[in-house]
């Protein structure tokens, strides 16, 4: 208990986590404070190509093994098999129809590239060591889930309208959508210049993606906790029952996820960073699928759950807790 207490504070008391506090504070509070929409963009592009390019940098320098494919394999699984897990425990505790639980479900199989850039902070700052390469598996996570959400759309429109003809869910912009939203493009594309990059071209552009990373990954946050006050006023469309999903569902995946890690030979850091992936829910490219795939599905409860529940859970208490359990599993 007291090294969670311990880790818990560390972690509060970051600045990064501190200007994620300052954020909710003051959207909570209607201060006049917020962040144009044009730079919170280009923060959210510069913290996507620091990770990507630092993940590529370090696969370059590290010899080929099977654990890179078995994570890549290991989050594939993970993001197709979570949002089955997730449609299933809302259908149980919740009284939300089928189109608005596959949408959700989606959610939470694809994972929020901000908690993961966040718990890679974490990870480097409590001294223990992560693979490179999970960035390509938070970049191969970011879709097998909406498949696996339309899929289950798909099956609950079928059962509402028997003998209906049955319409494709899969549209071109939906693919376009999911294959070639800008998390995927910058993570993936970064990675790959990391990777094929000279050792002279690295160190030139060094002082800008690690220099300043953490002061620009304050001022994200910051917005973040702007962006989740707002969505935290409109928690009144969530029942009691949702809101405990926020909450357990992300437990559940870090459980997964620490498992998963550990049986696959990845390191203490990379197992956390996992945990995470599988804990976390979208906001950013699910919601965008969602809203072509499945129209009629409610974006304020899913976007208000994954954002305003899950998301501040995973960064005040989520990712201390899957240190801690890492820590203790790996006996480091």
């Amino acid at each position: 208990m007291a090294d969670f207490i311990g880790i818990v504070q560390g972690n509060i008391l970051h600045p990064v986590i501190l200007a994620f506090v300052l954020g909710i504070v003051a959207g909570m509070a209607r201060a006049e404070l917020s962040i144009p929409s044009a730079i919170s963009k280009a923060m959210s592009i510069y913290l996507m190509f620091a990770i990507g390019l630092k993940g590529g940098v370090a696969v370059a320098a590290s010899p080929f093994s099977s654990t890179l494919i078995l994570a890549l394999l290991a989050g594939m699984v993970l993001s197709f098999v979570m949002p089955f897990i997730a449609f299933g425990l809302l259908g149980m505790t919740t009284k939300l129809d089928g189109i608005n639980r596959a949408a959700i479900a989606a959610h939470y199989g694809s994972i929020s590239i901000v908690t993961f850039v966040t718990a890679t902070e974490m990870v480097r700052l409590s001294g223990l060591f992560s693979e490179g390469f999970m960035v390509a598996v938070a970049a191969l996570m970011e879709t097998p889930a909406i498949i696996t959400g339309i899929w289950l759309a798909g099956r609950m429109a079928s059962d509402t309208t028997p003998g209906a003809p049955k319409k494709s869910l899969i549209t071109k912009d939906l693919a376009r959508e999911v294959f070639l939203n800008a998390s995927v493009v910058v993570l993936v594309g970064a990675f790959i210049i990391g990777l094929i990059s000279t050792p002279d071209g690295v160190i030139k552009v060094d002082p800008f993606f690690n220099g300043i990373f953490q002061g620009v990954l304050c001022l994200f946050l910051l917005d973040m906790g702007l962006v989740a006050a707002e969505r935290l006023r409109g928690v009144k469309v969530l029942s009691r029952g949702m809101i405990m999903f926020g909450i357990y569902m992300p437990l559940i995946g870090a459980t997964l996820g620490t498992l998963a890690g550990w049986a696959i030979g990845l390191s203490a850091g990379g197992t956390v960073l996992l945990a995470t992936l599988a804990a976390s829910g979208s906001y950013i490219a699910v919601p965008a699928a969602m809203r072509l795939a499945m129209p009629k599905a409610n974006p304020a409860i899913s976007l208000t759950l994954s954002l305003a529940i899950t998301f501040p859970f995973n960064v005040i208490v989520g990712i201390p807790l899957y240190l801690m359990a890492v820590r203790w599993l790996y006996g480091v």
